[in-house]
């Protein structure tokens, strides 16, 4: 049978490895799975403003490569999928480190030294590689270059460091656009955030990895709250699936008002809450997706859910029926899961759900019967309803003291429940938990409003009939009370 070989061009391979979308943190992220299958335990990212000849550098201790392994490693696609990898080896499909890499920059060098000390070093000049039409992978660095990887180097005997030069979208920048210098180390930050959610398993432990970003050690970001007392712990499940298990853990996180306001950034995370809720499917105790309900049927982001979250660890050998992407970014859950998936989704999702909407009933049916809640939110036949509760005690008093004109304090109250302003809520409240009504102005505490409309509903709830006591009890277990601190003792 006959055929023709038809290589790719090399500058249009280059044209699209560096278009696969990459950010600059979910490529530092590539880079640092390279870094963790050599076994690194201490990694810097280095950021350094120059203008147009401003670079990044990644640097590990890990046990380097020799100079065949150092070669495979700068090829493209030199390991396919179904090549053998060891239990630590993080990569996929053999082009993280080059599609990583010419996504950020035209210029990348790797120096790499096993334990004999050799330093190795390959670069790939992409300037070069569309000039000749060819794969020229050089051997020797620029002086520049060279003096400047001596210097990352330091006094390591073994290890690897990827140098990033000819940074994309910093040529001819004067290195006194200090509105781009800026930008460039506001990335910093980006990176570190994303680095801390994505090696989070990594960062913590005895055997756990120093990452630090511009001199700044990288602070793990745990999305459930694993360590808060009222965080939640739905049953594991461990589905067999393909000769293997995937375990799924679901979490649901307290309420808001359980968290003081620096626990309750940190749960919201980089993205904010609305974004954060959903699966986190992580693969060799690497996050691969972050916040997402996978696609499945029937779930869309909602506030109400904002409390659930889901881990799924997948086995690595399982990478091509979750259909993981280059970048590792995303997943397509398999369809034999995805009934699964979709059953324990909606099980956390009516938790969370419940949570939020009952949040302090519990122990105000203890002791406050129907009163913990001004107004009563239905839905039936498929419409909500929105009634003010008549047997709260300020309602109740008012109902019964309404001299003369009762009829009009019923209408009042019937004008209230039907010009619910719903549409203007929906617009004010676009996305996020955030800027939720707090009581009686958000300061947490009970201020003097709070307390004169707490002793309102005491002497109605005396003048009902109820002890003393027990008024104080219903009253620090009916909302809004329940949720300010350092309540006052009448």
């Amino acid at each position: 049978m006959g055929y023709d070989l038809a290589p790719p061009d090399p500058a249009g391979m280059v044209a699209s490895l560096s278009s696969l979308g990459y950010s600059l943190p979910d490529a530092l992220a590539d880079l640092v799975d390279n870094s963790l299958s050599a076994e690194a335990r201490t990694l810097d990212i280095e950021f350094t403003w120059d203008g147009s000849a401003s670079w990044i550098a990644v640097c590990d201790d890990g046990r380097g490569m020799s100079e065949a392994t150092l070669f495979t490693a700068m090829t493209v696609a030199a390991k396919g999928q179904a090549t053998d990898r060891s239990a630590t080896d993080l990569g996929r499909y053999g082009v993280g480190l080059k599609s990583a890499s010419f996504s950020q920059c035209r210029l990348v060098t790797v120096c790499t030294a096993e334990a004999d000390g050799i330093w190795r070093t390959r670069t790939w000049d992409l300037d070069v590689v569309e000039r000749t039409g060819e794969w020229r992978l050089l051997h020797e660095p620029s002086p520049e270059t060279a003096e400047l990887l001596a210097r990352l180097r330091g006094g390591r005997e073994h290890g690897t460091v990827v140098l990033w030069q000819r940074l994309r979208g910093y040529r001819d920048v004067q290195v006194g656009n200090k509105k781009v210098q800026q930008q460039f180390y506001d990335e910093t930050e980006k990176a570190s955030a994303h680095l801390g959610l994505v090696f989070a398993r990594f960062l913590i432990g005895t055997a756990q990895l120093e990452l630090q970003v511009a001199g700044v050690p990288v602070e793990p970001w745990d999305p459930f709250l694993c360590a808060h007392p009222s965080v939640r712990r739905l049953p594991v499940e461990s589905l067999p699936f393909d000769g293997h298990v995937v375990t799924v853990q679901p979490f649901v996180l307290p309420r808001l008002q359980r968290l003081s306001p620096q626990e309750a950034a940190i749960a919201g995370g980089p993205r904010g809450w609305l974004r954060q809720q959903g699966f986190y499917v992580y693969r060799r105790n690497r996050l691969i997706l972050s916040g997402s309900w996978l696609g499945l049927r029937g779930m869309p982001r909602e506030e109400r859910y904002n409390l659930a979250r889901v881990v799924v660890d997948i086995p690595a050998e399982t990478d091509a029926q979750w259909q993981v992407d280059v970048r590792k970014a995303t997943v397509v859950p398999p369809v034999a899961l995805r009934g699964h998936l979709r059953r324990i989704a909606q099980m956390v999702r009516t938790s969370a759900a419940d949570t939020v909407r009952t949040r302090g009933q519990i122990a105000a049916r203890q002791h406050g019967g129907n009163l913990a809640f001004a107004w009563n939110v239905r839905r039936d036949n498929g419409k909500i309803s929105c009634r003010i509760n008549r047997k709260h005690p300020l309602v109740k008093g008012v109902l019964e003291d309404g001299g003369s004109e009762p009829a009009r304090v019923k209408a009042l109250l019937r004008l209230l429940e039907e010009t619910v302003p719903v549409p203007a809520l929906r617009v004010l409240h676009e996305t996020d938990t955030a800027d939720d009504p707090e009581p009686f102005g958000g300061a947490g505490e009970a201020d003097q409003q709070a307390v004169e409309v707490a002793q309102q509903m005491f002497d109605v709830l005396v003048s009902q009939g109820r002890s003393p006591e027990e008024a104080r009890r219903v009253i620090r277990t009916t909302q809004p009370f329940d949720q300010l601190r350092g309540f006052w003792t009448i």
